[in-house]
This record gives structure tokens, sequence and C-alpha cells, in this order.
């Protein structure tokens, strides 16, 4: 892609940033957080300490005061080398950060955005729940109004962040036997359950959080990939919400995630890129290295021809993820770019994972080459923030409309 279609010289500067860190810090240890399934503080700290966590935000809310491409340049940039670190950064920043943000008020914004733009503590968002994934319009978990707080009962699951972030933005129905209508989104705060961790790097933990009473992290999931990503269930017995915490609106929870998990696409879509470019980076450097009858083998046409195939595709799906980054940055309609996007770059992130271990041969299947680790950290890009099917209904339904929809 050529680099003035989107991009201008200080994203250039944010590109090379990333990459220094990705290399130097994040790739030597990644391979090791990928086995013992632990949060990488000391890097995750690094990130926050270089304004990561805070990149498309106002310097006067907390953040770095960039824009949102660079954002997506920083995701893109890290999932290169390790998913896990890129899916941080972009459940913290889309999903944690930017319904405060976007449909918070402006007392909202002034005590939490400095907590989170600031990278101070992580943040999440906890939408789904046991029996609603895909039908997110099923939520169980209930709002009871008690005059001055909200009472919530229920449970979230595969919370990215729920146990060693501090601060989610959760949904809840107020209106029992309503679908969408009549869900609503609260600001929750739980204490961080790796905090000796956090403090001793200086990053992930603040004492002047109040916490909210009966919010509780489930056991830490033992996941296929992104196994450095925190991820767990979280738990509302008798959770007391105040009404200041009140995010929007009674009733328009069900929209504003909609919007959230729009942008939240694009973030997934540049994750997806990065696994995949990652791989085909891998793929390159192998078959210029193996030699198998005398030849390097990526002489071989069945190499060679895999290889180019993958440039090309990527080369697409960096199109449509800056594409879309770029509509949403200049406030454009960017829901069917965005869902074009995330399913295009999660389905190559699949193909290029699993070509790159092809063209390593055995090697590919064992820990000696991050390909295998790229490969299990692919799959779930096929299903976390909309699964694939879903984002061919949202693009089918703006094609065919009510064809499709069942109206």
């Amino acid at each position: 892609m050529d680099d003035s279609l989107f991009f201008r010289e200080e994203h250039l500067e944010v590109r090379e940033m990333v990459r220094d860190l990705a290399r130097n810090e994040i790739a030597p240890i990644a391979r090791a957080a990928d086995a013992s399934g632990e949060f990488p503080w000391p890097t995750v700290a690094k990130m926050a300490e270089l304004g990561l966590l805070g990149i498309p935000w106002p310097e006067e809310l907390g953040g770095t005061g960039m824009d949102y491409i660079s954002y997506i340049i920083a995701v893109h940039e890290l999932a290169k080398v390790d998913a896990s670190h890129g899916i941080t950064v972009s459940a913290h920043t889309t999903l944690g950060t930017s319904p405060i943000v976007d449909f918070g008020t402006p007392a909202q914004r002034a005590k939490y955005l400095p907590l989170l733009a600031g990278g101070k503590v992580l943040g999440g968002f906890g939408l789904t729940e046991p029996g609603a994934g895909s039908d997110a319009g099923g939520t169980a978990t209930m709002a009871e109004d008690k005059g001055d707080h909200y009472l919530l009962n229920g449970s979230k699951i595969f919370i990215t962040h729920a146990g060693v972030g501090e601060i989610f933005v959760c949904t809840a129905r107020t209106t029992p036997g309503t679908t969408g209508r009549g869900i609503t989104s609260f600001i929750v705060k739980k204490e961080n359950v790796e905090k000796a961790k956090a403090v001793a790097v200086g990053f992930g933990h603040d004492d002047s959080i109040t916490w909210t009473k009966g919010v509780r992290a489930g056991k830490k999931e033992d996941k296929m990939g992104w196994r450095a990503s925190d991820t767990r269930e979280l738990f509302f017995q008798d959770a007391v919400v105040p009404k200041e915490d009140v995010l929007g609106p009674v009733g328009e929870g069900f929209v504003q995630f909609l919007k959230t998990l729009d942008s939240g696409r694009i973030g997934v879509a540049a994750l997806s890129l990065g696994i995949a470019e990652g791989a085909y980076d891998e793929a390159v450097k192998y078959a210029g290295q193996r030699k198998q009858f005398g030849r390097y083998i990526g002489a071989f046409q069945g190499i060679s021809f895999a290889l180019a195939d993958l440039a090309t595709e990527i080369e697409a799906g960096k199109l449509l993820t800056y594409q879309a980054a770029w509509l949403k940055q200049n406030g454009k309609p960017h829901k069917i770019e965005a869902a074009k996007a995330k399913l295009y770059c999660s389905e190559l992130a699949m193909r290029a994972t699993i070509n790159a271990v092809q063209v390593h041969g055995g090697y590919g299947y064992t820990t000696d080459y991050p390909v295998e680790r790229m490969m299990r950290d692919a799959k779930v890009c096929e299903i976390g923030e909309g699964t694939s099917e879903i984002q061919r209904l949202v693009i089918a339904r703006s094609i065919l409309g009510d064809v499709v929809g069942g109206g």
C-alpha cells in the first residue's frame, strides 16, 4: 500500500516507534508469555509509558493527542510479533475507553478518562454472556432501580482484562422482557486481581478508584491463543452501581454497544492484518533459508505462488482496514466497511498462518518458530467482536435489506 494514501509524517513516526518496541522488547518475550499464559506486566507497562493506551484521545482527556489511524497502526504493528499485546491495546482503547468518550457525561469523562486514556489502569467491556453471544440482545444480566442506585445481578463471559483491569463498561437489562431495547450501560470498577504485580511495575492499579461493591472476576480462561491476554468471567452479585455511573440514557445500551462494536471491528481487522503479515514475513524469511533438493524452497513454484497470493491478499487487507479507519476518523459512516475489513482480515489471518506453518514444514509445528503461535492466535479473530457469520449478515443486509433480515 502506498503510505501517502492514508499516512502523514506523524503516522510514520508512530509506526517506527511501535515497530521498535515490538521487535526489540515484545518479540523476545512473546513465546515465554504464550507458554506461561501470564499477563506480561513489564512490556504492557512499557506500552502505557509510551502512551499506546491513549493514542486517539485528546491531551485534555489524558490521551496523547494523536488520531484514530495512529491507534490502528499501533495495533497492526504490535500484532505482527504478538497478538496478545495487540489485543491488550485494542480492547482497552476501543472497548474499555471509547464508550466513556462517546457516551459519557463531562463528569464521567473527567473522572475516568485520565485513568484510562492516561494509561494508569486497564479498561474492559462487559457485553457477552453465557447465553448471549452473537445474540447480544438476549442480555440476561439484570439491573434493578433502587432509587439512588441500581442493583446488578448476572455475569459476563470471555471478558478481556476482567482480572487485570479496573474500570469496565458493562450492559444490563433495565426493562424485563425486551430484546435490544431495555438494555442500559453502566460503569463498574473492581480491583486488579494481580495488584502486587501491577504495583511492582508502576501501572495497572489506582487507589483513588472507589470499587463497585458486588463485582468480582472469575478464574482465568485457559485459551488456545491470545494466551498472554487476560480473559475471564465477570460476576455481579447485588452489585451496587450509583446513578452517576449510568452511561448514557437508560435503555440506550444496545444502540451504544452496536456503535462501539463497529469501531472495535476495525481494531480486530488491524490485529488480524498484523498476524497475517507477521506470519507472511516469517514464511518469506524461512523460504530464503531452507534448502531441499539442493535449492532454496522459495525457488519452488508451490512455495513462491503461495507467498505471491499472500502478498496480494495482505495489500487488499491493508486497503480495507485503513479505508475503514479513515472513514471513522473523518466522521463518515463506516459500519459496512468495518464489517468487510474485519471479515476479510480475520479469515486472511487464518489462511496466512496455515500457509506459513506449511512453508515451515515439520518445524512449523513446533514452538521453535513463531508461526504455530500465530496460527493459534489467528483463530479467535474469526470469532471475537462478531463472528464471520455475523459480519456476512451485516454486509448482506446492506445489500439486500429486509430480504436477508427476514422483515
